[in-house]
């Protein structure tokens, strides 16, 4: 595989936004999701939903679950 060194190749989803065609980066597209996942925590948490111990048992669970053995594979920090 080459090196990623132009912009086009980083584009992750092409988007219509008031009649003009957006491109998203992986990047771009990595905060989006992590901004819009914080806010909803932030939300659940203040709301009663959930309690900040009950999300990280839940995440702790999902780790486990996915990597098998509670920690990402070597290499994903």
């Amino acid at each position: 595989m080459g090196q990623m060194t132009d912009d086009k190749s980083r584009v992750a989803i092409k988007m219509v936004v008031n009649g003009q065609v957006r491109e998203v980066t992986f990047e771009e597209l990595a905060v989006s999701n992590n901004l819009a996942q914080e806010a909803l925590v932030r939300l659940l948490i203040k709301k009663g939903v959930i309690e900040p111990k009950e999300l990280g048992e839940e995440i702790q669970a999902v780790s486990n679950e996915r990597y098998r053995t509670g920690s990402p594979p070597d290499g994903d920090k």
